[in-house]
């Protein structure tokens, strides 16, 4: 993989530390008051949950929830919604992802979401996939800010052309789906020398997207600058950890592109939101693996997001 040298490299040469950017994610968290109504800081929407997979739509959406969405809803197929609904009653879960009507059922909700995360537990079915796309493009007509992940990226790496240039689209692969997106792009297999300017050069193929690749260190890039999230989190690699940083993804994502004034104009929202989310993941695997050790389990860090957001964000 890389070294710390080479990402000691990028951080100097591309982009400024952890504290000068920590100022910048505040800047876009919405104060918290008693004169706002339900829905102002969130209607996060999660397209995704089969029957195989339906843990990781519930931690996407309930960590959205945790980090201070107001809402999260969670378009699934029929046979993955009562499951998803038994898991938590704060989620509004639609059973419309497999039927004939689909993107339909999806396009009527898209006027009150604020964001959309895509992929996690869709699965690789071709009619699911072929249902996200559309949804995808509809979103994208709207203007509305695209967290892709997990089977979304999938999607993208058999047709990028799905969200090629969206520049409210943030992408989150770990190393084997970046892998797959950049030889769909590139034609040869991914350069892991320098893996910093690779990811720069993924970005730049997909029309200045922002990706983040999730790693020993985040690496976060629009294809003319990198970020490294390098803060600390644990050992314990357990799945639906990248759930947990794609429902949070989702909504900073909203709050960054939502922000007024100029803080946060050095960096783009969806930088500033994903070094957030980045951030905030790595603090919930630590604290969970301070109490749990080995035992750590993705439920364990979602237990975590209070304390770590207000650590982070509020402290």
């Amino acid at each position: 993989g890389y070294t710390r040298p080479q990402l000691g490299l990028i951080r100097s040469v591309f982009f400024p530390n952890m504290d000068s950017l920590l100022p910048l994610v505040r800047s876009i968290i919405p104060p918290l008051t008693p004169r706002k109504h339900k829905g102002q800081d969130g209607r996060i929407g999660i397209i995704g949950g089969c029957q195989e997979y339906t843990g990781a739509p519930y931690f996407a959406a309930i960590s959205a929830l945790k980090v201070g969405a107001d809402l999260s809803h969670v378009f699934c197929t029929k046979d993955a919604a009562t499951v998803i609904k038994s898991y938590s009653p704060e989620l509004i879960v639609h059973p419309v992802l497999d039927s004939a009507d689909a993107v339909q059922e999806v396009d009527k909700w898209l006027p009150r979401l604020h964001s959309l995360v895509v992929g996690p537990g869709l699965g690789r079915d071709d009619k699911l996939l072929r249902t996200a796309k559309d949804i995808v493009e509809k979103s994208k007509a709207r203007g509305i800010p695209i967290v892709i992940d997990a089977d979304g990226l999938w999607l993208v790496a058999q047709q990028p052309s799905v969200i090629h240039g969206y520049q409210k689209a943030i992408l989150t692969p770990n190393f084997m789906e970046f892998s797959r997106l950049y030889e769909a792009t590139h034609r040869k297999p991914v350069e892991t020398s320098d893996i910093g300017q690779t990811a720069l050069q993924l970005s730049m193929a997909m029309g200045n997207l922002t990706v983040v690749l999730k790693g020993a260190e985040d690496i976060i890039t629009n294809g003319s600058s990198v970020i490294v999230c390098s803060h600390e989190g644990s050992s314990r690699r357990c799945g639906g950890q990248g759930d947990l940083l794609s429902g949070s993804l989702g909504v900073m994502a909203h709050w960054a592109f939502s922000a007024q004034g100029d803080t946060a104009k050095s960096v783009s929202p969806a930088m500033v939101a994903a070094f957030g989310a980045c951030a905030l993941t790595r603090q919930c695997n630590r604290q969970a693996f301070h109490k749990h050790g080995r035992a750590t389990t993705t439920s364990d860090m979602i237990q975590e997001i209070g304390t770590a957001f207000q650590k982070l964000f509020e402290s």
